[in-house]
Formats: C-alpha cells, structure tokens, sequence
C-alpha cells in the first residue's frame, strides 16, 4: 500500500469497452514508466452504457459493467504489487435520473415529497406554476405530452417479478402511486385480484404506507403468476390500451394524479422544477450538504478509503455544491478518521480566471490542473502574434475582435435559450427575499429574473462563495465587477435593483438577520451560484470556444482565449506559488474534457509565431475554396468564421507524415474531422444548436468538407494544409516537449491522461477517448532507445515518451525535492534568451534545472532541435548553490556545471534538458 505522496498519475476512462480487467496486465507498463498512481474516472454504478460514469445511478456498487468489486480488488492488487496507488474521480454533485435504473428517482416519483429520497433531489415542490406544486416535472418524453400519449408509446406494463404497474416509454419506467393501484385493478371485474385490491386498498400516507405497499406488490406478484391471476393482469393492462381512446382517457387520468407531470423534454428548458447538472435532463441534482446524502453516496467511497483500496479522491464539479468549502472540509475530516497515519489527498475540478485563486480554507491538495495546463501552453505562444491574428479574425470574419464581446453574448443565449428555468428558478428565491421586506415586496419577478440575467451575463468567474458571515474582499470584487458591466447595458430604471442583488448576495451578512430572512437569503444565494456555475461553463466552453477562432490552441478547459501569451516573468511567479501553496496540485497537459490534444495545441501555438504566414494561407484557400460552398439560410456555408476554425482544425489533427494524397489516411482524418465539424457547429449556437439541428447549413459544410478531401479535385488545398501542418510540425514538436517536461518538473504533481505518451493530436470527445494501443506504447518502452536517437524519428512519437519515461525515473530518485523543493527561476542571456525557458528546484543539497526551447518557429526547418550554432553566445547563469557535478537526466550523461553554460552545448541533442546534482 503507498505510503507516500504520488509522483506521477495516469488517467485512464473506464467503461464497458475497457474495464478494471482490461487495467491490470497495463499496471507494470504504468510501473516501469514512472507512475506512482494510476487515476480513475468514475467506477460507481453508472447508466448502462455509459462511457464516462458521470451518470453515477448507484453510489452502493462498484459499476459491473467494469468488473464489479472483485475486478477493483484485482486492479489494487496488482497496483500493491508494484508499489502504486489508486486515484477515484467521484461525483458528489449530480445522479443519472430518468431510465429505469436510479432507485432512489424512481422512489420519488412513485412516492413524492412522501419518499425518502424526496430531500435527495433539489426539488421545488412549491414553484410558481400551480400544475408542479408538490409535483416535480418529468420531461424525458420525445414528443409532446399528447402526441406521446397518441403515439401509444405511453403503455401500461406490469413487472411480474416486483409485483408493480408502472407506465413504460421506451427505456423509461414511471412508477405509479402505490394507493392508486387498487382503482386500476378493479377495472377488470376479476374476483382473483381480490386480495390484492384490498391490500393496495389499506395503504395509508407515510412510510407505514410504503411498507404496506411493497406487501401489497407481493400480493400482486403471487396472483399473477396464477394462469386466471395472469388474465386479470391483463385484463387491467386492457383498460389502459393507448389504442382505445376510452383506454388513453384513463391513462391520461391516472397520470394526472402523479407526483410527477411527465412531459416533452424541450418544456425542461423554461419550466424544470428540480436543478439538473447544466441543461443536461438526464442528470438531477443533489443535495450533498445534506447529511443523509453525503452518507449514502460516500459510504462505499469510504469504506474503500479506509480498506486502502484507493488513496485519493478527484472532486468532480465542485462549483455545483451548495457549500463546496463545508463538503471538501467535512469529507478531509472523515478521510483523516478513517487512516489517521496518512494526510488525506483531494483535488478538486475547478476553472479558475486568470486573476483568480484556488480557496485555501477549502483544504485542498489543489486542482486536477486545467490552470496548468492553461499557463504551460499560454508561455509557448508568442505575444506579438495576439494583434495580428486579432486583426486578421475580426476582418476576415466579421465576428467581433474581443472574446468578451462573445462571451457576453452566449451568456444571455444561454440564460435564454438553454437555462430559463434555472434562471426563473433564482428569481423566485430573489423574489421571496424581496417579498419578506415591505420596502421591496413591489419588485416584480420579471424585473428580477430581467436584472439577474444581466448580472450573470457579465459575470467574470464561475461563482461567489458566499457564507453565512457574508462575502470575502475577492467574492466583492468578482460582484462589484459583475454588477458594473450589467449597470452599462440595463435600462435606468432596473439599476436600483442592481444595489439590492448587492445587499442580499452577501453584502449584509445574512447571519445577523431573523431566522426566517437569514433563510430566504442563503437559499438564493445558493441557487445564484448554482446557476452562475452552469452559465459560465455552457456559455464560454460549450459556446464561445466554438465561436471564436482567432487561435484556438487558446480555446481550451480552463483557459481564457482573451489572455492570448504569458510571459516566462508570469510564467515563474506562478509556479513559485504553487510550489509554497499547493504542491501537490495535479499539472495536466491533456485530459478527457480536452478540446483538442495537447501536441496539436502545441502545434497550433506556432501560427502565433507565424500570423504572416497564416494569414496568406488562409486568405488563399478562403478563395479558392469559395466555389466548393452551397447555399443555406441566404448565404454560403460554411460562413468565414466556421470555414477559418476548420483550416486550424485540420491544420492541429493533421497526422505527422501523413501525404494528402493517401486516399486511406485522408479519408480517417475525414471522418474524425467530420464528427468534430458537427460538434463545433451545434455548440456554437449560431447556424444549428443540439435541440434543433439546422440540416440545411450543416449538410452545406459536410459538403464542403468532402469536396475538400476529395481526391479527384484539381485544387491543391489540402496539399497545402498538409504542406502547412508539416511546416509548423518540428517547431510543434519541440512545444509539445517543453511542455512534457515543465509539467513533468514544475510544482506539482504531473498527471498523464491515457495513450498521450505519444503524440496527441486528438479532437474534442469523444475524439480524444478512442481506444488507446497499449501493446504499441509497451513495446515502445520496452524498445529503450534513447530519446537522442529517437529525435531523428520524432514523427512516430516515441522520442515524446523517452523523455517522458526519463523525466519520471529521475523524480523518483528525488521524490522529496519535488514535493518540498523550492522552485527558481534561472535567468538566460545572450541573442536567443527570449527563446529558452529555464527554472530550478531545490532542497537542501538536491537540485535539478529544467531548460526548454520556445518560439522556434523560425529557427528550425525538418526536425524538432535548434541547430547549435544558431544559439550563438546564449547562456544558462547558474547561481552557486547550483554548481557541483551535474548529470543529464534525459542524456544519461554527465553535463556542464558552471556559472554560465552556452545553451547551444546544453541542448545540443535535444530541444529540452534535464539536469540533477547533489
């Protein structure tokens, strides 16, 4: 069982397809590379089917589907064996609801605000519209609620086993309440069904009522197995026939008198009475800060902490809990009781804005590295390429020159369009606050949720973390922010209300009110920040990333495309705090969220040395690809916007080597593409959106696609994208390196998500979760060549996991140093100083320096290495205590230690080095 801290984490997603199973004989690959943990995406019980395990529908089991407990047990063993450890993603904010599978949903449904898990599900059982109140809206139907009632997909159906009727529509079961059962059975005039009428006919209100009920199922299952049993079955079923209008009558009837009102999955956008996870129907909200939930879905988690199973725990969307600091601190507090001679490991799925810091009272080992992965490839791009390539998206396009113009606008989309009820939902606990005070019980719900809309439009973070004891100076300055942006665009007449959100979000601490103000208070400030949080994740990723495309290597999870470079200066001062503040933070480079693979948005980052060369490129293929569009909407498609996101596109997929006249690899590229193009346009929300596809556009820009590839077109196009990927590939390839190895040496922990040992030039899911050639990458390591030799065949992507394998071997000799060490930033000077990047650590005696090459576009042609001579006087400054016999980590040999070391001598086999002493 691991002891210590981990070193090195690799991701890997399971499901049916790849299973605990499929992970053991992967686990000594894992070992000899240099990974002290591996780290799991979800493994509790999930939807059947699922590919991700988000949609948890049993917090008890282990999910079967990947190999139930005893594949679990096998995995540990195997991982004890090697001296590794286990990381679990767990999901504490939403459950997979709808199907037939959640046990606990579908208790609610049959029972309401009766069930026991009616407190699970943040539910209003009493919202404005008087057709919910104590009834929760089911909209999982596929069609109206008449049309579906029509259809006679709606059917009566009988689980002989369980002894229960219940209406069944393809993979969904809605219960029926148990005391309607009785009138249903009398229907068929059967004497047989006597007993149970009687038993369903005793069962009063309350949990003695649910008890009886499943006696009275019991009853129920024994006469149907009886031959005249089961023809009264039927004969009740026959009442309710969706093919008889009398049958569809009743049935519409019996639904009406539900704890639920079922209906087109399209009303859930303005009328949801319950919070879902985003706008996802499929997923409900819980109420985990509740402590009856937390014990029901931790138990298993914790049990398996406790047994040493697994070692640490991922926090899946922590900004969806009610209190994230309460749940983190509370479940550190149980973690510590459980193994008191270990310190808990928890990191937390949080995107942070750039002037935004993780809370240090949430007593957190750190993020699961999205802000890394933002800043690795942030200081590889070059700043003087941000105006050009601004200039060149805003002329070519049209679209506006700023992220925050589009920003801001797919922010009121979304509150529109995809959040209404969510959006309704905040300005109903608004108006209750307003309602407690004479002095503002006249403003309007319309005007609220009108103000409100506005705030959340301009809001910078994803949300406040306000507290009994009020807001925090940073949670003031985020609100003030906020408020000021929706003071320029509301009318003079709404900005009074702008002073009142102010007062009750925190501005006058709610704990210093009466009880039932004190109340009304924190449960808007609760459903606000559950609202910003889905606002600003379905607005900037899930639309603005696929709308602005001046570069989109910065379109990317947890960055901020406005910020286009960071300085090495900013670079250092952030990792200088992270190694003081969160050392153990995990640092990704690639992960399942990904919009695109680390090595192509490393690729991409070039174009930012080269806006020239790219603005040509474009401007040509724009014309003469202008005849390959077809009409839709009044205009061509795709429009420039889309048309100019797909060249980049193509240009950061395109396989290394691949020839644009291999008919086979093309036609792959193609389908990959295609799949993405579909994404990219319905995400967009401009000419097609996932509710309502615009066939038209999209068949247009298929069609372009396919022209594009077509082989038997004379236009040289994709012959120049190929020409152009493979111009920006070395200089690519030498990105992707450097940012290997910081993240590998930076503060930190380094997590490496599944198969991106090799090169990663994979697309937004499920793109970037195909099926990963493990016996490839086995044999690679097994091969051992080192990675000097390896540069010579970079395109195949094994010099990426040599120097990756060698990176990790060398912090597992000095595992304190990079879990205590302080971390230096090392100066460079001389002609080429602004294109090297070099840092040390440091404890005690032990000491590494880290040296990687940027912004080589225009120093080298065919390979991924500076020529020597090109850095000229360039030198490293060593300060003394960095001086002493010095070893080459990646070389294996011994390096220079001076007080000044020439660059062109210390990368003279490869773009990046690794230096450690004693």
């Amino acid at each position: 069982m691991p002891a210590t801290p981990p070193r090195a984490t690799a991701r890997l997603q399971f499901h049916a397809g790849f299973t605990l199973h499929d992970a053991v004989p992967l686990v000594p690959y894992f070992a000899r590379l240099g990974i002290s943990h591996l780290y799991a995406s979800p493994l509790l019980t999930a939807r059947p089917g699922s590919t991700h395990g988000y949609d948890i529908v049993d917090h008890s089991r282990i999910n079967p589907e990947l190999g139930g407990e005893p594949a679990l047990e096998r995995l540990v063993q195997a991982l004890h064996a090697h001296e590794m450890g286990l990381i679990l993603d767990i999901v504490p904010n939403h459950m997979g609801v709808g199907g037939s599978d959640n046990a606990w949903w579908l208790d609610v449904l049959e029972w309401g605000r009766q069930s026991a898990y009616a407190g699970f599900f943040d539910i209003d059982w009493n919202p404005p519209d008087a057709s919910l109140r104590n009834r929760l809206l089911a909209p999982f139907l596929g069609a109206p609620y008449g049309a579906a009632l029509a259809s006679g997909d709606l059917a009566m159906r009988f689980d002989a086993a369980a002894g229960k009727l219940f209406i069944g529509y393809f993979e969904h079961r809605f219960p029926l309440h148990p005391p309607h059962i009785a009138g249903m059975l009398r229907l068929a005039a059967n004497p047989a069904l006597a007993p149970a009428i009687d038993a369903f006919a005793a069962i009063p209100a309350g949990e003695r009522g649910r008890a009886l009920a499943r006696d009275a199922e019991a009853v129920l299952a024994g006469i149907a197995a009886t031959p005249p049993g089961a023809l009264a079955i039927a004969q009740v079923l026959a009442a309710f026939a969706p093919d008889q209008e009398a049958g569809r009558a009743r049935l519409h009837r019996l639904l009406e008198r539900q704890h639920y009102r079922l209906a087109w999955w399209r009303t859930a956008t303005d009328e949801i009475n319950w919070r879902r996870f985003f706008d996802v129907n499929a997923l409900a909200g819980l109420r985990v800060e509740r402590p009856e939930v937390y014990d029901a879905t931790h138990e298993l988690i914790e049990r398996l902490y406790a047994e040493g199973s697994i070692d640490g725990l991922r926090i899946d969307h922590v900004d969806g809990l009610a209190d994230p600091r309460r749940y983190l601190r509370k479940l550190r507090r149980r973690m510590q009781a459980l193994r008191p001679d270990l310190e808990p490991l928890i990191w937390v799925e949080k995107i942070l804005a750039p002037f935004e810091a993780l809370r240090p009272d949430w007593q957190t080992d750190g993020t699961t590295g999205y802000d890394f992965m933002d800043r690795a490839a942030a200081v590889l791009h070059d700043p003087a390429g941000e105006a050009p390539l601004t200039t060149l998206w805003s002329e070519t396009t049209g679209r506006p020159a700023a992220f925050e113009a589009e920003a801001v606008a797919a922010r009121r989309q979304i509150l529109r369009d995809n959040l209404a009820s969510e959006l309704n939902a905040a300005a109903v606990m608004l108006k209750r606050v307003a309602d407690q005070d004479l002095v503002t019980r006249d403003v309007t719900l319309t005007a609220l949720r009108r103000v409100l809309a506005e705030v959340l439009a301009h809001f910078p973070v994803y949300r406040l973390y306000i507290t009994p004891a009020g807001r925090d100076e940073e949670d003031r300055r985020i609100l003030t922010w906020a408020l000021a942006g929706a003071r320029r665009a509301l009318r003079a007449k709404d900005q009074p209300l702008l002073e009142l959100l102010d007062t009750w979000l925190g501005g006058e601490a709610p704990r210093g009110l009466p009880q039932a103000q004190r109340r009304a208070r924190l449960a808007a400030a609760v459903r606000f920040q559950q609202l910003s949080a889905p606002t600003a994740a379905k607005s900037v990723e899930d639309t603005g990333f696929y709308r602005y495309g001046r570069l989109i290597s910065r379109n990317e999870v947890g960055s901020e495309p406005s910020r286009f470079a960071m300085t090495p200066t900013a670079f250092h001062a952030i990792n200088r705090n992270r190694a003081q503040q969160l050392p153990q933070a995990l640092l990704a480079t690639a992960t399942h969220d990904h919009k695109r693979g680390e090595d192509a948005r490393a690729r991409l980052a070039v174009l930012s040395e080269l806006p020239e060369e790219w603005a040509t490129a474009l401007t040509r293929w724009t014309r003469l690809n202008a005849p390959l569009k077809r009409e839709a909407g009044g205009a061509p498609a795709p429009d420039a916007a889309d048309e100019a996101m797909l060249y980049q596109t193509l240009l950061g997929a395109w396989p290394p080597g691949l020839d644009a006249s291999d008919v086979e690899g093309t036609a792959e590229l193609r389908t990959r593409v295609a799949a993405w193009q579909e994404k990219a346009l319905r995400e967009a929300k401009r000419h097609s959106e996932w509710a309502v596809p615009d066939e038209a556009y999209e068949q247009a820009c298929t069609g372009f696609l396919d022209h594009l590839f077509d082989p038997s077109r004379q236009a040289p196009v994709l012959g120049e994208i190929a020409a152009l990927a493979e111009r920006l590939s070395p200089a690519g390839a030498i990105n992707g390196l450097a940012q290997l190895l910081l993240r590998c040496t930076a503060p930190g922990v380094p997590d490496l998500y599944q198969g991106t040992e090799l090169w990663d030039f994979s697309l937004v899911d499920p793109d970037n979760r195909r099926p990963v050639d493990f016996p490839l990458r086995e044999r690679s390591l097994a091969d051992g060549t080192p990675p000097a030799q390896l540069l010579n065949h970079w395109r195949d992507g094994r010099v990426k996991q040599a120097i990756l394998h060698r990176a990790l071997l060398h912090r597992a000799r000095h595992p304190a140093l990079y879990a205590e060490g302080s971390y230096e930033p090392l100066a460079v000077e001389g002609p080429m100083a602004g294109h090297v990047l070099a840092f040390g650590r440091r404890l005690g005696k032990q000491r590494s320096v880290t040296v990687v090459t940027r912004l080589a576009a225009r120093l080298v042609e065919q390979r991924p290495h500076v020529a020597p001579e090109l850095w000229a006087e360039t030198k490293l400054v060593l300060p003394r205590h960095y001086l002493g016999i010095m070893r080459d980590s990646l070389l294996q040999e011994a390096a220079p230690s001076a007080p000044s070391i020439r660059i062109g001598d210390l990368l003279r086999h490869l773009p990046v080095a690794l230096l450690e002493g004693e």
